[in-house]
């Protein structure tokens, strides 16, 4: 059914699925599932309550499901949620929520964490995004789906970054970055839209187009942003990925970057 090397231990309320593979001297402990065809790598650890759903591959070294490294956490019985089919190189470290947020700290599926890449606790990656090597994100960090996080970047905690963003290596984010932007710089500056990749997820030329008209709107030219939003909601009525972008802007609690050349 499955395959535990015999150096690996496991402890406590453990479902391993059919097919899965688990590698010497890696540590399971606590009420985990492992989803079918995961394979698991030599000492990982997997603790707490965690689930790690079907066809994952986790490499060696990776922590899973550790106490959060929050001041209040005093042991409550949070969780870890691994969607399917995600990718966790080596050395990352995915930590369980906490009382004082969501509870749980979520991965969801097809996501790529590459080597030494961090997701703290009460944080939600999104389907398809790609964290590059030691990229972190702090606390309650929200990540929209297929978005690009370079190495070295590093998100404050509390912060949203939309769906479909590209954010530059040695980034530091301290604001909320919307949806289809990139941004990039030691405090992070929006440099248009993700126009490559928006290209490569399918969108079309003519919604890219007006992603492009929205951004210069509201970011390259000097007016207030709510001038510009109203203009921009009366330009391009019932659009989705348009409302997408100005709900996001509106709702930030924080505020979103400048554009750098703006």
């Amino acid at each position: 059914m499955y395959k535990v090397h015999p150096t690996s231990i496991i402890t406590g309320d453990v479902e391993i699925g059919e097919g899965v593979e688990i590698g010497p001297y890696t540590v399971i402990e606590g009420k985990v599932r492992i989803g079918k065809g995961t394979k698991i790598g030599s000492r990982v650890s997997i603790k707490g309550i965690t689930t790690i759903g079907e066809d994952c591959r986790i490499f060696d070294g990776a922590v899973i499901g550790e106490e959060p490294q929050h001041l209040k956490y005093k042991g409550e019985e949070t969780e870890v949620f691994i969607g399917n089919r995600v990718i966790i190189r080596e050395y990352v470290t995915v930590h369980r929520g906490t009382a004082i947020g969501i509870g749980k700290t979520i991965v969801e599926d097809e996501v790529m964490l590459m080597a030494y890449s961090h997701v703290a606790h009460d944080c939600i990656v999104g389907r398809g995004t790609i964290m590059a090597n030691c990229s972190a994100l702090a606390g309650h960090v929200e990540v929209g789906e297929y978005t690009f996080i370079g190495g070295l970047s590093a998100v404050q905690q509390w912060r949203k970054i939309g769906r479909y963003c590209m954010i530059g290596g040695l980034t530091g984010v301290t604001k909320d970055i919307p949806p289809f932007t990139i941004a990039s710089g030691q405090h992070a500056l929006l440099y248009g839209i993700n126009i490559k990749g928006l290209k490569n997820r399918g969108f079309d030329e003519e919604t890219i187009s007006v992603l492009k008209q929205v951004y210069i709107e509201l970011f390259k030219k000097d007016r207030p942003i709510k001038e510009a939003m109203k203009e921009v909601k009366n330009r391009f009525n019932n659009i989705k990925e348009v409302e997408e972008f100005l709900s996001f802007i509106e709702s930030s609690q924080i505020g979103v970057p400048k554009d750098a050349k703006g």
